[in-house]
């Protein structure tokens, strides 16, 4: 019998965040700007929130989809979910292109700019210090620094492993990565001041003793003995996740339990498909990571580093383009999570994560994560550029640009719209999926997502 999804409303909005209404001595306020796109975002800002919260700062969040003008967040938002389920194939071949060019382009460019002057009266008077969880956010609150519209610090936290050129904004005065191997990513694109200070996870994100291992299994309705696999696809539960599902299945190395996010039509299929333990959005993921053996994921977000700080090990199998592909790259790189990237491989590598050497290595990589930042971490990171960065003896001077352009209400709506219906609906039709396979170097499954399978010199399993 199937067992009924565990539920619970999602993430609250960004802008609901309880707000501390007095800070200890020596403390200040920060604001945080994210986007709702996906979760991963919001969950590093929520989380670096209740720390900085916790250490006396007032804290306001914002979400920049909010900010932008005429409900175009929201569009962009639902375009960029169309696209991930309808037409993968072009989130590659857009990822690929502003990447090789260094960003976005510039009608993007023409409509986050359309955000400034919003973002700008949105900072609270007393805002010490601005930090970015989003791309966009860090591009926006950039230029207001090079415009000299700035005068506090921007920090930009880097939520993913692999950092696209868009993730660096000119007039950024830090950003913190969660590994050496991010780090160099973003000096490669251009970065300055990049600091190493681990990742930001929710601390009932931890490891647990048997006795909480039992007690989670039997709360989901888990087998009590059987080696268990969780798959899962981000809150949207975006990719081949049938396939994948299926697929371990088959090989016998786990039992599939499967996270949809709010997705509940895929948990409905799956339960269809014969999938016993498939979940839609689930409250408690740290007792569901408890009670696995081994997490199989495909975007290397956020669900990734409280895999790490579960003491899970991960596996990225049949990612989701663009930055899932990056993100399997970087982090096998960095030896926290292996990338599989032969489905022949499948059975064989689980079964080394969940009781074998390689499995071992990966705890102990990913658990090692937490430790290397002695200082205190990213929200500690944040405190101490707060504090430097009082008006009178920053170090973070305000760097003023000449600007070269106007910026006309009716060439701002155009683009806006332009953008937003090219990316939301238009794109797919744009580009052909014969010459996206040359372009982008994968292979697509018929779904239209990579097959991870890519050939290289020296390509192993992991």
């Amino acid at each position: 019998m199937p067992h009924a999804a565990i539920t619970a409303p999602g993430p609250a909005p960004a802008g609901t965040v309880p707000r501390q209404r007095s800070a200890a001595p020596g403390a200040g306020r920060v604001s945080i700007v994210s986007a709702s796109v996906g979760a991963g975002h919001d969950g590093a800002a929520a989380e670096l929130a209740r720390r900085l919260t916790a250490q006396g700062y007032v804290v306001d969040r914002f979400d920049l989809l909010d900010l932008l003008p005429a409900l175009l967040g929201r569009t962009v938002q639902e375009g960029y979910h169309r696209m991930l389920v309808r037409a993968p194939w072009a989130y590659q071949r857009i990822y690929t292109s502003t990447e090789r060019a260094g960003g976005g382009g510039r009608v993007a460019r023409t409509v986050l700019r359309t955000a400034q002057d919003r973002v700008l009266r949105a900072l609270p008077a007393g805002t010490g210090a601005v930090v970015s969880t989003y791309p966009g956010a860090s591009r926006v609150l950039g230029n207001l620094r090079l415009d000299g519209r700035l005068a506090v610090p921007v920090l930009t936290y880097l939520t993913d492993f692999s950092v696209h050129p868009l993730w660096v904004a000119p007039g950024v005065d830090v950003h913190l990565a969660a590994h050496a191997v991010p780090a160099a990513q973003a000096r490669t694109v251009g970065a300055h001041d990049v600091r190493v200070c681990g990742p930001v996870t929710d601390p009932r994100f931890r490891p647990c003793d048997t006795e909480r291992r039992v007690r989670a299994r039997a709360a989901f309705g888990l087998p009590r003995n059987a080696p268990l696999a969780l798959l899962v696809a981000g809150s949207w539960g975006v990719g081949p996740v049938r396939k994948v599902a299926q697929e371990l299945c088959d090989c016998g190395a786990a039992v599939p339990v499967v996270v949809c996010g709010r997705n509940e039509a895929l948990a409905e299929q799956l339960r269809a498909d014969g999938i016993d333990h498939a979940f839609g959005w689930v409250d408690d993921m740290p007792s569901l990571m408890h009670a696995a053996d081994v997490l199989v994921q495909n975007a290397g977000g956020l669900t990734s580093l409280e895999a790490f700080a579960s003491g899970l090990p991960v596996a990225s199998y049949r990612c989701i383009p663009g930055h899932g592909l990056t993100n399997a790259a970087a982090l096998d790189e960095a030896g926290a999570a292996v990338w599989i990237r032969d489905p022949a491989n499948l059975k064989a590598v689980l079964c080394d994560l969940i009781d074998g050497p390689l499995g071992h290595r990966q705890r102990t990589t990913g658990l090692g994560l937490f430790a290397q930042s002695p200082d205190g971490g990213p929200a500690a990171e944040i405190a101490r550029v707060h504090s430097s960065g009082v008006p009178g003896r920053s170090p973070y001077p305000v760097v003023r640009r000449r600007r070269t352009t106007r910026r006309l209400a009716t060439t701002t709506a155009l683009a806006s719209a332009v953008w937003a219906g090219a990316v939301a609906t238009g794109v797919v039709t744009t580009y052909g999926a014969p010459d996206l396979i040359h372009t982008i170097g994968h292979r697509l499954d018929p779904d239209g997502f990579p097959t991870d399978h890519i050939s290289q010199a020296g390509d192993h399993h992991s």
